[in-house]
């Protein structure tokens, strides 16, 4: 075996596992990257180091495949904490290749970086000499495996020094949990007995690729189907209702509340999926089929621990077989449900005029929609608008929509995490980025990354001049808004001095900027600097706050 050092041996074996770094330079991590650059890994630069790990978490919603995230000890470690810990929360693998304090001990500027990992639930792995290459894998395995983020740790004394020679098994198949036997006869007799049945599938159908099954199951029993944000379009077809929660419309829902028996594949059913439990009726039998050991929502009635690729299979094997009833009772229930979600009202379409001259963010979205490229990804940044994109844009795809800070209710990561989808998307498709100003502000060092990464990107900026989803909830309540305003920013004079080409969208007539980019090729990245009103509250956000004062009476009473 050709003589490595610590870190070229950790780079090696990342190697066998992934092909993409992303990261900014220190001396903890110089030597990692001299070596990654030297075995072909390619390396995306960031400008700050939260923006290695957001990339590298972006790059697997969007392609499925593991990215590593790279930075120096201390305050490059540090500053990747917040996106470190919405991996951890939103179940990505993802892996922080890090440096640490030396083997020796820690000198005066170390801090505990294990500790600070494992309070965020991400575990830490630390190499030594004789069995890096071992310890690396491990890693890369535990990530995989569980569906989290994981630290390798380089000691600062250890990181240019020769390993031991070591001889690794190859890289494992990921394993799949197949428990399908348990409990699915009653499962399937339950579904064939429905006659308004619902299927609703979450973002663990769509990593299991259960959507082929899924959708012939909802065909063989004529059910209804609909998908949580993270799994949109999944189950598109005839009966697909959309999203299920506050980015799908009143019709939908109201369908939704009237089956009679729920399959839920591989979604956790949170309280925004539920509509703060008033999405199903209180009759509803919930089924729950889930690599969880055990239900995630007190509403399931019967829960399957099983991958639902799996289950799903084997349910359409039974419903074949002789003990079971005709199982298209549904049937007739689908032909309802077309006729009222057409004459149903659907979202609100905006308005021409607002109180304060800027645009309804509703026909902002709108007019996006149809001039954005067919072929588009989307990301996200958390933030008030964050259901526009979901409600009013095409998005083909589960992986198309990628929603970042949702799971640790953060703001800020999304031109981080533009890059890493930006590295990703490999087919000719547009990286869109949904954001708001005051996330964009957080995040503005990487917009130089992103036009660096980018084949061919849009940035939309829902530019409010202020924290909006804080203007709703406090603002409204009577509290100061001083500190919620943000100063306007000309968003498209900075993307301008960084190499973008951009526009300041003050009408839906100024779209014609970005349709004129498209039309030349779509080359580059194009920022539009979208000036909303801030007059216009999500229906989700009303839902949401709805729900905290009816939680907040009930307390009181």
């Amino acid at each position: 075996m050709t003589s490595l050092t610590v870190s070229g041996r950790v780079a090696q074996v990342l190697s066998s596992y992934l092909s993409d770094v992303f990261g900014v330079m220190g001396n903890g991590n110089v030597y990692f990257l001299d070596a990654a650059e030297k075995l072909g890994l390619r390396f995306s630069p960031v400008r700050h180091e939260g923006a290695a790990i957001a990339a590298a978490d972006a790059y697997y919603r969007t392609s499925g495949r593991l990215a590593a995230g790279t930075t120096t000890y201390g305050p490059g470690y540090t500053n990747a904490l917040t996106a470190l810990a919405e991996a951890v929360q939103a179940q990505i693998p993802v892996v922080l290749v890090t440096g640490d304090a030396p083997s020796s001990g820690a000198r005066p500027q170390d801090v505990d970086q294990a500790a600070i990992a494992a309070g965020l639930g991400a575990a830490t792995f630390t190499v030594t000499r004789d069995a890096v290459g071992a310890i690396t894998q491990q890693a890369v395995e535990y990530a995989l495996t569980r569906r989290t983020a994981v630290v390798i740790a380089i000691p600062y004394d250890l990181a240019a020094l020769e390993a031991a020679d070591e001889e690794l098994p190859a890289p494992s198949a990921p394993k799949v949990t197949d428990d399908v036997d348990g409990g699915l006869g009653q499962v399937a007799r339950l579904l064939a007995g429905a006659k308004r049945p619902l299927i609703l599938a979450g973002r663990g159908a769509h990593l299991a690729g259960a959507g082929p099954e899924l959708r012939e199951l909802a065909d063989r029993l004529g059910a209804l189907t609909a998908g949580t944000a993270l799994a949109l379009n999944l189950l598109q077809g005839e009966g697909y209702l959309g999203v299920a929660g506050g980015f799908g419309t009143d019709t939908a829902a109201g369908l939704m509340g009237e089956a009679d028996v729920v399959l839920v594949a591989g979604a956790s059913l949170s309280p925004f999926t539920l509509r703060f439990g008033h999405l199903l009726g209180p009759n509803s039998t919930v089924i729950q089929i889930d690599t969880a050991l055990q239900p995630t929502n007190p509403r399931v009635d019967t829960f399957v621990s099983a991958d639902v690729k799996s289950a799903a299979g084997r349910l359409l094997r039974i419903l074949d077989g002789p003990a079971l009833p005709d199982a298209s009772h549904g049937q007739a229930w689908r032909t309802e449900a077309r006729k009222r979600l057409t004459e149903g009202p659907g979202h609100q379409a905006g308005s021409a005029e607002t109180p304060d001259g800027r645009l309804d963010p509703r026909s902002l979205a709108s007019a996006l929609d149809a001039v954005l490229p067919e072929r588009r990804t989307v990301v996200q940044d958390g933030g008030h608008f964050i259901g526009w994109a979901p409600m009013y844009w095409h998005i083909p795809r589960p992986q198309d929509l990628v929603m970042v800070g949702t799971a640790f209710q953060s703001i800020g990561l999304g031109l981080a995490s533009a890059v890493g989808a930006a590295r990703a998307v490999e087919d000719g498709r547009t990286l869109v980025l949904a954001s708001g100003d005051g996330g964009f502000l957080m995040g503005l060092s990487d917009l130089e990354s992103l036009i660096g990464a980018a084949r061919s990107a849009v940035v939309v900026i829902y530019n409010d001049a202020a924290y909006g989803a804080e203007i709703h909830q406090y603002g409204s309540q009577g509290l100061t808004e001083k500190p919620m305003l943000i100063p306007e920013v000309d968003f498209s004079g900075i993307a301008r001095a960084l190499g973008a080409e951009s526009a300041i969208i003050r009408s839906l007539a100024d779209l014609s900027a970005l349709q004129g980019w498209i039309d030349a090729g779509a080359k580059g990245t194009f920022v539009a600097d979208c000036r909303i009103t801030s007059s216009v509250r999500a229906p989700w956000l009303n839902e949401w706050m709805k729900a905290k004062q009816d939680a907040k009476a009930a307390v009181a009473v």
